[in-house]
């Protein structure tokens, strides 16, 4: 549908609009005193609703209840308050058109130049857990009106959604007004600032709907929804991207546990590949219940180990087998840990050149010890970290969408035997961390370990016995009696040779390939177990 036509000739030009006439509306009232009070002082009519009204009506401000304007009282439990035409028209009316202000002058209706809205706290309730009635009641639907309204006409009103920005309110009353510059931006913030509160909006109902994807259940029918709407605010300018001629910044989503809400503690700002490189060793450390270190160089891992927790200082002990695998690599790496860091940790890191160090918490002695290194970033996590049920991946033009890879699916109670004697314990807890790591690591990946740490890794190679190649020289003499993990088939049995002449002495893998007998003959003729999972962990 096509709005109204007008003719531009009709319209003028206005740059600085005074403000004489404001309507507030909020429900987070930090700065509202004082904003009301600057308002005041300047002169400045404000007209204002429900609780609003009583704040500011408490600090001495003269202040004018909505229902005089509307001449109907605030109804339904406050759902129907501003949505009138005394109030609206006085929003968009514009005041470049002379038949506008006959029409406002006929209706006697009087225009507004600043609006201040905030939206009811619909996602704060929705984290409080609350019940879905009382969520629905914190659906607001006469601000994102008001917004839209004052947004749209920003040729004559200024619209304000967030306290920080009262400060060039005041100070565009000291100027004699809001400028045409300002009141674009300001329109610009408050629509992302609507889309915002409709994508969390719409994403409650899909989920109250069971349209976003669990992906727990293994037989869960894909629920994608037919419209994706996404939706993020910037924390951050980075100071360049993956280059330094790429500009780059970073963007949180709602509600996110994820690196992107890390708190730095200590050291440089944050890069692009800092971030990159921060995500990938804390998807690789986290996916381990037990204590976990992983250090990771251009997003692939160089090295990640377990620890028993009931080992003395089990998260040192993790940390200095997951550095064993590849000391090279592990210059300038990223180091993620699923368990508080220790002076033990702390005190072989700090001999270590690294670029981050990404845990739950530091222990104090740590903290003071690594703070010495002052370029090295200390982060913790938020609490309750997690991926999201649905990863994003954008491509030109559009987004992927998928569920995240769910491991417990695939432990070992669904392993295949499909070559030579049952592995003992220690040899089935070996295979199935490497079979765990091993997706943390790109394709084609190939991870050897042995008592619970990698000791050689293949990764992103075009052709999957480049990467056993890879593997078992990295891994050096350590690669004879250690168990591999592939991320998918083998699609000819010479990988596996390479695995098997290198002295492994165990394999799992998905199986699958048209050559599977091949592979099994050789595992067979050479007395090496191998185990088919029966999925692949693909990591593109």
């Amino acid at each position: 549908m096509s709005g109204p036509q007008h003719d531009p000739s009709l319209y003028t030009h206005r740059d600085t609009v005074p403000i004489s006439r404001a309507l507030i509306s909020v429900s987070d009232k930090t700065g509202l005193v004082e904003l009301v009070q600057a308002l005041a002082g300047a002169g400045v009519e404000i007209v204002s609703t429900g609780s609003t009204a009583k704040t500011i009506a408490e600090v001495g401000v003269a202040v004018t209840e909505v229902s005089s304007v509307t001449g109907f009282p605030e109804s339904l439990d406050g759902r129907v308050k501003t949505l009138h035409p005394g109030v609206h028209a006085g929003i968009l009316a514009d005041l470049r058109l002379e038949s506008h202000k006959h029409q406002l002058a006929e209706l006697g209706i009087r225009p507004f130049d600043l609006v201040v809205v905030n939206l009811y706290p619909f996602r704060e309730t929705v984290a409080s857990g609350a019940a879905p009635d009382a969520v629905i009641e914190q659906i607001d639907i006469g601000g994102p009106a008001l917004v839209r309204a004052s947004a749209k006409n920003f040729a004559n009103v200024a619209i304000v959604v967030s306290p920080d920005r009262y400060d060039d309110i005041v100070a565009a009353l000291a100027a004699g007004g809001t400028g045409l510059a300002v009141r674009r931006g300001l329109a610009a913030e408050a629509f992302a600032h609507t889309a915002s509160y409709d994508t969390a909006v719409a994403g409650w109902f899909a989920e109250q709907l069971g349209a976003e994807i669990d992906p727990a259940p293994a037989d869960a029918e894909p629920g994608f929804p037919d419209v994706l709407s996404v939706t993020a605010e910037k924390a951050q300018t980075l100071r360049y991207g993956e280059n330094s001629h790429q500009q780059a910044a970073l963007y949180t989503r709602a509600g996110g546990h994820g690196i992107a809400q890390a708190i730095q503690l200590h050291g440089k700002e944050m890069s692009y590949n800092n971030f990159v490189d921060g995500d990938a060793a804390v998807r690789a450390a986290y996916d381990f219940a037990e204590p976990a270190v992983a250090i990771i160089k251009h997003a692939n891992p160089c090295g990640i180990a377990l620890a028993d927790s009931d080992a003395p200082d089990a998260i040192a002990s993790a940390h200095a087998k997951a550095h064993a695998c590849d000391p090279v690599s592990a210059y300038g790496g990223v180091i993620a840990a699923n368990r508080p860091v220790t002076l033990a940790m702390a005190e072989t890191v700090k001999d270590i050149f690294t670029e981050v160090l990404i845990a739950p918490a530091f222990d104090a002695d740590a903290f003071e010890l690594l703070s010495t290194k002052k370029n090295l970033r200390l982060l913790t996590l938020p609490e309750g970290y997690g991926r999201e049920g649905v990863e994003l991946r954008q491509i030109s033009g559009g987004f992927l969408a998928q569920t995240r890879d769910v491991f417990d699916r695939f432990d070992r109670s669904t392993w295949t035997l499909a070559a030579g004697e049952p592995a003992d314990e220690a040899t089935l807890a070996d295979l199935e961390f490497a079979w765990k790591a091993c997706r943390s690591v790109k394709s084609n990946a190939i991870l050897l370990a042995k008592g619970g740490a990698s000791v050689g890794v293949g990764m992103g190679q075009v052709n999957r016995v480049d990467s056993c190649h890879l593997a078992v020289t990295r891994a050096g003499d350590r690669a004879a009696g250690s168990v591999a993990a592939s991320d998918a088939f083998f699609p000819f049995a010479d990988g596996a040779e390479v695995l098997i002449e290198a002295g492994v002495s165990a394999i799992v893998q998905p199986g699958g390939s048209v050559r599977d007998a091949d592979v099994i003959a050789a595992a067979e003729k050479a007395g090496v177990t191998m185990y088919f999972t029966g999925e692949r962990h693909f990591f593109h």
